[in-house]
């Protein structure tokens, strides 16, 4: 460790210690020292905190594994030491949205729009922009629920805006890396794409299969169905076989749902 004036340099223990009680309080001490390592390698200061530890579900371990991942202000700093950033924009919403995942109301943005600009070596800045969905980053409060957790429904707009903010910086900067955000990751899991989440249609029991397919009901459940295929977050295909599995439908029953189609909003 350096020495800074007359101050002693302190020994890797005492820097555990005093992350572990102050910057990363309640982590495992292990995770300290790789956050430790980590900052070491990438020659920062670890009591400017540029990186977070966050446990991510590991679907092969099938138990939370502590992993330690740059922070959103890394990127801003790493950004800057090359000396070409030239600013970014303030994040522009879309609409707002309301719905109801896995019986929570939540309203959020369907997406955020952030530009990041950077002065080339012709003197020249060219801007860089992302796009991100909401649907498409938030993260759930458990393995098995569509909910959010309690920080992407309390900051549905801030947490979003980063996410859209880290991924224009790694296009303005490929240089800093590709690894995601701690941001991005929270409350997610390795091989996330191979989980779907998506909020399914409530099913009743089998004695009540036929009532709940009635004309009239199915209309109703379609009215409901709508908004969900709409957001992308299942298709009129995904329905047909969660349906299928329990119950039986008739032809009508099936084209009907097959008509449902996605809106076709404005490209952002």
């Amino acid at each position: 460790m350096k020495q800074v004036d007359n101050i002693p340099a302190m020994s890797e223990a005492a820097l555990v210690e005093v992350l572990s009680s102050s910057l990363y309080p309640g982590a495992e001490k292990n995770s300290v020292v790789m956050v430790l390592a980590y900052c070491q390698a990438a020659h920062l200061d670890p009591m400017l905190k540029p990186v977070h530890i966050v446990p991510i579900w590991n679907s092969k371990t099938k138990k939370m594994q502590d992993t330690v991942m740059p922070g959103i202000g890394l990127y801003r700093i790493q950004a800057a030491r090359t000396g070409q950033y030239a600013g970014i924009s303030d994040p522009e919403y879309g609409p707002e949205v309301t719905a109801k995942l896995s019986g929570v109301d939540v309203t959020y943005p369907e997406w955020c729009r952030v530009t990041v600009k950077r002065q080339m070596s012709n003197g020249l800045v060219a801007e860089f922009t992302a796009n991100e969905r909401w649907l498409e980053n938030y993260a759930t409060a458990s393995r098995d629920s569509a909910a959010p957790n309690a920080m992407w429904k309390r900051r549905s707009f801030a947490q979003l805006a980063k996410c859209a903010e880290a991924q224009a910086l790694r296009k303005a900067f490929p240089e800093v890396g590709s690894a995601p955000t701690a941001d991005e990751m929270e409350g997610k899991a390795f091989e996330e794409a191979a989980r779907d989440i998506s909020p399914q249609p409530q099913i009743q029991s089998e004695a009540d299969a036929l009532p709940a397919y009635s004309d009239d009901l199915l209309a109703e459940n379609i009215v409901k169905w709508q908004p969900l295929i709409d957001s992308s977050r299942t298709s009129p295909e995904h329905l047909i076989a969660t349906i299928s599995s329990k119950y039986t439908l008739n032809p009508e029953q099936i084209e009907r749902i097959t008509n449902l189609k996605a809106l076709d909003g404005d490209a952002v």
